[in-house]
């Protein structure tokens, strides 16, 4: 049977649209939610955000979220909330932070800072970063280390801070550190950042640089040891610094900084891949890899800040530690002091977030997304 040309050209003009159009149209990762554990209407915190990094060049960063007083876990909530943003959250989430009543999400290689509504997750602007880090607040500011140059690239320039309005939404200065800079913490009017230089072993960065707010200038960098990562500020004026050595011959360790006089005060000779501090306790995990081993040895340990001497306990005491096979990130409740740990399993598959109580007891567990690694708490 011949098909008239009218009615033939009509059929393949509808095929075309509707082709192009199941082609155009977003793809929606939909958003997952189940029970967690026994909901508390009452509490004062209200959820927690929990930023899964996905594997790097493959697009796979999440957001999840957990409602504290209905006791439920929401996954995908980035793209439920934006289906707009068709490559969704985008290439390894790498910290998250709240400001008021904006989210602020570092996703590192795909170079942005994205500013979400903290009650929605509702997408209100984007900032380009190269190569962007970590984020902290101060005085109406958002300030986002940088490392600048490709990943990996050896010959990349040092790194960079931009200090963000948080009203306007606008970068209004940006200061030169050192390189691959890492975490950082304010104390009084100084901003500190942990220098990695982790692009180029062994010839790491071993400095911890000193940025005066007022001026927005480098007064210093201080000496502490190479390939430094976290750092963290307690309520006494210091800092509390990670190096992660060599991962062959020089071990990890942990230092802390006295910023009145901007020295070295003390070391412990533990390692230290993360840190969260809480009232008069630091919460420590290590994820300590070894080429010359070719493993990881995984240790956990306290601190009594107040008067700097490491505990002689553990925040797990229920022996789910075994069962956590790599630990890759945690914060502190500071009201109920229930801690959270995720578990990066093997990179490549979904993560576990445990919480404890402050017993060091399991209260629950649930699924995740690809590495589980940043949260931030909604008050």
């Amino acid at each position: 049977m011949r098909i008239n040309n009218k009615y033939q050209i009509l059929l393949i003009g509808i095929i075309a649209i509707l082709f192009g159009s199941c082609r155009k149209a977003p793809t929606v990762i939909p958003e997952q939610g189940e029970t967690a554990f026994p909901p508390n209407p009452s509490g004062i915190v209200k959820g927690l955000y929990v930023l899964n990094e996905g594997n790097m060049n493959m697009n796979k960063a999440s957001l999840d979220y957990v409602d504290l007083r209905a006791g439920t876990y929401r996954r995908n909530i980035y793209n439920q909330a934006n289906p707009e943003v068709v490559k969704g959250l985008g290439d390894v989430g790498n910290d998250i932070g709240i400001y008021g009543s904006k989210m602020y999400v570092v996703v590192n290689v795909s170079n942005k800072l994205e500013i979400l509504d903290v009650k929605t997750a509702k997408k209100i602007k984007q900032i380009d970063i190269t190569n962007c880090r970590y984020v902290t607040f101060h005085n109406g500011k958002a300030y986002v280390s940088a490392y600048l140059g490709k990943v990996g690239d050896p010959n990349a320039p040092n790194g960079n801070i931009s200090e963000i309005d948080t009203v306007s939404l606008q970068v209004q200065r940006k200061v030169e550190v050192g390189r691959q800079p890492e975490e950082m913490a304010i104390v009084g009017e100084k901003l500190y950042i942990a220098n990695s230089g982790g692009y180029s072993p062994p010839n790491y960065e071993r400095t911890v640089s000193v940025i005066d707010l007022n001026s927005f200038t480098e007064s210093k960098r201080i000496d502490v040891a190479i390939n430094l990562d976290r750092l963290k500020a307690d309520r006494y004026g210091d800092l509390y610094v990670t190096s992660r050595g060599d991962y062959y011959n020089i071990p990890s360790k942990l230092f802390v900084i006295d910023t009145k006089t901007d020295q070295i005060k003390k070391t412990f000779d533990i390692a230290a891949s993360n840190i969260w501090i809480d009232d008069d306790i630091a919460y420590i995990y290590a994820t300590e890899w070894s080429y010359i081993q070719q493993k990881n040895t995984i240790t956990y340990s306290m601190i009594n800040i107040k008067d700097e001497t490491l505990m002689n306990k553990k925040f797990i005491t229920d022996g789910t530690d075994v069962q956590v096979k790599i630990p890759y990130g945690i914060i502190v409740d500071p009201l109920t002091k229930d801690v959270y740990v995720s578990d990066a399993k093997d990179y490549v598959t979904p993560g576990t977030l445990y919480c404890f109580d402050s017993s060091g007891k399991k209260k629950w567990s649930v699924i995740t997304g690809d590495i589980p690694a940043h949260f931030a708490f909604v008050y």
